[in-house]
């Protein structure tokens, strides 16, 4: 009989998790999509959970899931609990040597091609226990919806509900080839960036009015236009390199092109910038009480390559 109650808490353990998954994400697909299972086995664990509580935690209709009255009331009452439950299976679990479970990480999509994909193997084979699910995307993606452990953001923070560690300060450089300055006139004042084809990256937070600081801590505010406007900055350094305008992009990105000469920095006298000038590249995790070990000895990974 004991066994039986204990496999039983184990269960529910596991339904209560899923029923705050449903709450929060709105529907059995979104959660057994990402819990990669089939939504009839979501279905089946909210099911088991209303046979116990004896309540109904969902109104359901074809087009349609919202919980009721006392699913919500149970929602806010069990949250912190099974948050606490979570916390202290995975400091038992931190107690050991290996780092072990899933490691869920989003970083942009270019910096996770040039230079966090690079990292990643030797990471894998000092942890041969761990998982990890890498998302590369440049959307700001909410971490503890998505269940993210850790985020690399290449930004000025705002959201002083994170925790979040500088790993590095970011430069941005206005340049093109010596091919097409030599045809098309060097600028030699950032005015005159307006007579010039200029390559726009139109993402969020990135403005196609470019702010250049001199040495004297004046700013000066050019907008810029061009035939070409491209979400990636890669394909835009493509263009660049292939003669088409002038580009504004981190130096990160075309680091191995300065220094061939293939790219020339047009204001090297200038600190230049299309969002902040302080932004910068960041480690951010949830602001928990505990932080789990798989993402301690991930952060400390990380910053042997950028804070030694």
């Amino acid at each position: 009989m004991h066994f039986i109650h204990v496999q039983n808490a184990l269960m529910d353990t596991l339904d209560l998790k899923i029923f705050l998954d449903v709450i929060q994400k709105g529907s059995f697909s979104a959660v057994a999509k990402d819990r990669n299972v089939d939504p009839s086995s979501i279905s089946r664990a909210i099911a088991r959970l209303e046979k116990e509580l004896g309540l109904r935690l969902f109104q359901r209709s074809t087009r349609h899931l919202a919980p009721t009255e006392s699913g919500l009331v149970y929602f806010n009452r069990i949250e912190n609990i099974v948050e606490k439950l979570e916390q202290a299976k995975n400091e038992a679990t931190d107690l050991g040597d290996e780092v072990t479970g899933i490691l869920r990480i989003t970083v942009p999509t270019s910096f996770g091609l040039t230079h966090f994909s690079s990292l990643l193997p030797k990471f894998l084979n000092m942890n041969p226990q761990l998982s990890i699910e890498v998302i590369m995307n440049n959307s700001i993606i909410d971490l503890l919806e998505e269940r993210i452990d850790v985020a690399i953001r290449l930004a000025h923070l705002d959201d002083s509900s994170l925790i979040a560690q500088k790993i590095f300060d970011i430069h941005y450089v206005v340049c093109a080839t010596e091919k097409y300055l030599s045809s098309n006139s060097k600028p030699t004042l950032p005015e005159q960036l307006m007579d010039h084809n200029c390559l726009i990256f139109p993402i969020q937070g990135y403005s196609p009015t470019w702010k250049f600081r001199n040495t004297q801590g004046q700013v000066e505010e050019i907008e810029v236009k061009g035939r070409c406007s491209i979400t990636n900055s890669l394909a835009i350094k493509q263009c660049v390199k292939a003669s088409q305008g002038i580009a504004l992009l981190p130096r990160w990105v075309i680091e191995k092109e300065l220094g061939e000469n293939s790219l020339i920095d047009i204001f090297s006298n200038y600190t230049v910038t299309a969002t902040d000038f302080d932004i910068a590249g960041w480690l951010i995790y949830p602001s928990r009480e505990y932080l789990p070990h798989k993402v301690r000895v991930f952060i400390e990974y990380i910053k042997q390559y950028y804070c030694p």
